[in-house]
Order: C-alpha cells, then sequence, then structure tokens
C-alpha cells in the first residue's frame, strides 16, 4: 500500500491532471503560483521527484535538456527535430512486446517508456538543400 500523498504532491498531481502536454518544473512552479497554490521551486522538484518513483509521473528530456513532466498514462514515442526543436509524436508502439519480456524475464516493474528518434524535419532538410 502506498503512502498519502504530501499536500505538495497532490498539488502538483492535480495540475498535472489539467495539462495534457508535458510540462517544465520552473513552468509547473509558475503555473501553481498563478493559481493561488505557490510552494517553492525546490519543492516543486521533490515532489515530482517522488511522484516519479511512485510510477505517476514520467519525464521526458528533450534534445536541448530540459527535462518536461506529465501524468504517466501512456508510452511516449517521438521524432525529434535537432534543428528547430520540432517534436513529432510515433502512434504506434514498436517495443510493447519486448516491454512485456523483459518484465518477466528480469522481474522488473516497468511505469513506462520513452522512445526517440533524433534528426532533420523534412522542413529542415529542404532548408538544408537551399543553403548548399
Amino acid at each position: 500500500m502506498r503512502a498519502a500523498h504530501t499536500r505538495s504532491q497532490e498539488r502538483v498531481l492535480n495540475l498535472l491532471k489539467t495539462i495534457k502536454q508535458g510540462i517544465s518544473a520552473q513552468d509547473l512552479y509558475v503555473e501553481l503560483r498563478n493559481r493561488n497554490q505557490s510552494m517553492g521551486l525546490a519543492t516543486v522538484y521533490r515532489s515530482l521527484e517522488s511522484l516519479k518513483l511512485e510510477g505517476l509521473v514520467q519525464v521526458r528530456t528533450l534534445a536541448n535538456g530540459e527535462a518536461l513532466y506529465s501524468l504517466t498514462q501512456q508510452d511516449k514515442h517521438h521524432m525529434t527535430c535537432l534543428q528547430c526543436g520540432i517534436s513529432i509524436p510515433i502512434h504506434q508502439c514498436p517495443v510493447h512486446d519486448l516491454e512485456t519480456q523483459l518484465q518477466t524475464t528480469h522481474k522488473f516493474k516497468i511505469f513506462y517508456h520513452t522512445l526517440e528518434f533524433f534528426g532533420l524535419c523534412s522542413h529542415c532538410q529542404s532548408m538544408q538543400a537551399v543553403a548548399e
């Protein structure tokens, strides 16, 4: 049985439930202040870390190093352009069977997984071709 969440963790969870895409800890901090639920930035990070270790929050690190947090709902798969930063979701999961196999063979509880491909989007490819 899991322990009860702190008030700060509950505030973070409730805010993440209203946000459809990933959000940085700094933006989460600002949004909580805007909703008169202010807490320190360090508390936001601690709450996110605790919730991540429970498997309730997932983190995705972008190519620029920014970490985006969201509720753990489904596995995330993306193609990210290294030039313009656009991130295109991939809706099929090529590794779901592998995940199931790994959980069984290693007795490892997997909360979620991410799959990220990095390269150049079609727009940036055409801009490169024009520049050459």
